[in-house]
């Protein structure tokens, strides 16, 4: 049972809705025909409602949804940048929020003069500011832009410098928008290094995403955001099955059944369905699917262990294949079983050219078994030898 002194941010029985103006009413005419009319010149767009959950002292804590779902609103809310109109956010510790491209930055400043305004806006003075100002432009790798006026940066480049100022930030809580997509993959990747440091040190971080990968890596747990209320929330491999499948059913309305199911199973070498396997033995995963309209696609694979964990990932995307666009489409993967005995399952996406959506997805799509005693640790089984003097 979570105790107050356990507990980062206690979101209670939140709502919150805003008016929407429905059409110009400045002149008198408009005025009086809708005073005459009760037309109040406005609709109430409820976005929150009666939103609860608790984040942990330490915890990573993931917050999905669709566009429009209402997460964006809910850490303004968290970040005191929005007043909710019924319940209470209880926030315990200092609390940073790096929500909004650019905001805290000047674009008629140069690079280097918003470091300076911005540290002082997160806290530092500027002593502080000049023992940290090489790191900053080093992790955002702008050494050469740091003269020019923000103005003249690319969003990519702003977000980066931004990302960098703010993880100096002395605080307690980090609070992250998906302003993180901006920034190419090398720098991404520097983020998630730095996400695993801040976790090691008990920072505790909200993450608002749609990148499931991020969700399955770093979050200890995460909750589901739909049409402005929680519909689920738990561990991190529910949450993405949830979310994924949010938006192929949203898909499929638009797609009108181009993709067919998707029919998965795993082979031995000698081409013999398999789902018992010895460490280090090859397993063969084979991935069929019709395209009526043959529309590009990419297909995604995850491995997941009987207890949720996130243990391999990958597409064919990111492995450099050209996306399949046949009516009939039949693809297999040829892998290692370098894991340790245990009960795993392969998780299957049939995704669009881009590799940014999942068309189909399917979940636990084939279970397979690694066997054979061997005494090691974790999920991983990595060559090695000990040596001594």
């Amino acid at each position: 049972m979570n105790t107050e002194n356990d507990i980062a941010i206690a979101v209670n029985n939140i709502e919150k809705s805003f008016k929407l103006p429905l059409e110009q009413s400045s002149g008198i005419k408009q005025v009086v025909v809708n005073a005459l009319t009760r037309k109040s010149g406005y609709e109430v767009q409820q976005v929150l409602n009666d939103v609860s959950f608790e984040i942990k002292k330490g915890e990573f804590f993931g917050i999905v949804g669709r566009n429009g779902s209402g997460k964006s609103t809910l850490l303004k809310l968290i970040a005191s940048i929005y007043t909710p109109d019924k319940g209470e956010i209880v926030v315990n510790g200092s609390l940073t929020p790096f929500i909004e491209l650019g905001v805290g930055f000047n674009p008629e400043l140069t690079g280097r003069e918003n470091i300076f305004m911005n540290g002082a806006l997160l806290g530092f003075n500027h002593k502080e500011m000049e023992a940290m100002y090489e790191e900053i432009v080093d992790f955002a790798e702008l050494h050469r832009f740091m003269d020019q006026k923000l103005k003249n940066y690319s969003s990519g480049m702003q977000v980066r410098l931004a990302f960098s100022i703010a993880i100096r930030a002395k605080t307690d809580i980090l609070v992250l928008d998906e302003v993180l997509a901006v920034g190419d993959a090398a720098f991404q990747q520097k983020c998630y290094d730095v996400f695993a440091e801040l976790k090691k040190a008990g920072t505790t971080i909200v993450l608002v995403t749609h990148d499931m990968g991020a969700v399955l890596r770093f979050c200890d747990r995460a909750v589901l955001i739909e049409a402005g209320k929680v519909v689920n929330a738990g561990k991190p491999t529910d949450i993405a099955d949830a979310y994924l499948n949010l938006n192929f059913k949203q898909k499929k309305k638009v797609k009108k059944d181009e993709l067919s199911a998707v029919d998965v199973e795993t082979y031995s070498i000698d081409n013999k369905v398999s789902h018992l396997f010895d460490p280090g033995d090859d397993i063969i995963l084979e991935i069929d699917y019709k395209n009526k309209e043959k529309t590009k696609t990419h297909i995604g694979v995850q491995i997941f262990n009987d207890e949720g964990v996130y243990c391999f990932g990958t597409n064919t995307s990111v492995d450099g294949l050209k996306p399949f666009s046949g009516e009939k489409i039949k693809v297999t993967m040829n892998l290692k079983a370098d894991l340790a005995p245990g009960n795993y399952s392969f998780t299957v996406a049939i995704m669009n050219e881009n590799a940014t959506t999942s068309l189909i997805y399917k979940p636990k799509a084939v279970l397979f078994r690694v066997s054979k005693t061997v005494r090691v640790e974790g999920v991983a089984l990595l060559d090695y030898t000990w040596k001594s003097n």
